[in-house]
């Protein structure tokens, strides 16, 4: 769990910097910034999605996992119990930065084979290159979200702990298909998280989040079948 450990005290260390570097940043600097990480995350989005559709199996699993993921994550309201939460780290829309970090942070390939190289095979390699990039990533959304970006940190120890923990059993499953699919909607995600960031189209990101699930499961029905 060390990689993990030091990929988690990573953002925290960016959320920190980047929020001391708010104070000193005049409004117009820091609004350019924003703009930068929506276009990035847009782009990063658009380019993750393309070229994952191109090689899917299954072309219409992905529309239907992000209906699902919608359904349920609308009907657990999970954006509105994070907004309450994050009102209380910031005044500002920190929901918007938070949903952008989550997915950046954990729907990557680094963050879902990283673990798994760790518990399986002791290498933490993947995980210390994706800390650089995440602390990296943390700085500039602390910057404009404030401290409440460190949140991510927690979520994403959850989530590679719970792929490091069960390694042995999601290793089996872990097929490219699966990572494929996974990075489509990844991608769709961080593309809408883009889209709220430059004010384009206000999108309830994280009620989507639990259709990152759905082909998980669809392939371990597959697979038992």
């Amino acid at each position: 769990m060390i990689g993990t450990i030091v990929n988690c005290i990573s953002i925290i260390s960016g959320s920190i910097l980047g929020t001391a570097f708010k104070k000193g940043i005049k409004d117009e600097y820091k609004e350019i910034m924003l703009q930068a990480m929506g276009l990035s995350a847009t782009v990063l989005g658009i380019s993750s999605a393309v070229n994952s559709i191109s090689k899917s199996n299954y072309h219409v699993l992905f529309i239907i996992s992000i209906a699902i993921g919608g359904l349920i994550g609308q009907s657990l309201g999970l954006t509105r119990k994070v907004d309450s939460i994050a009102g209380k780290f910031s005044k500002n829309n920190l929901v918007e930065g938070l949903s952008t970090a989550v997915l950046l942070f954990c729907a990557g390939t680094l963050s879902i084979l990283g673990p798994l190289e760790s518990a399986l095979k002791g290498d933490n390699t993947l995980l210390f290159t994706n800390s650089i990039l995440d602390g990296i990533t943390s700085i500039v959304l602390a910057s404009n979200f404030g401290i409440g970006i460190a949140i991510s940190s927690f979520i994403l120890f959850i989530w590679q702990g719970l792929i490091y923990l069960s390694a042995n059993i999601v290793s089996a499953y872990m097929t490219t298909d699966l990572l494929n699919e996974i990075s489509i909607i990844g991608g769709i995600l961080i593309l809408s998280s883009g889209l709220n960031i430059l004010k384009i189209k206000k999108i309830e990101v994280l009620n989507f989040l639990p259709s990152l699930l759905v082909p998980v499961l669809f392939f371990v029905i597959k697979a038992l079948v």
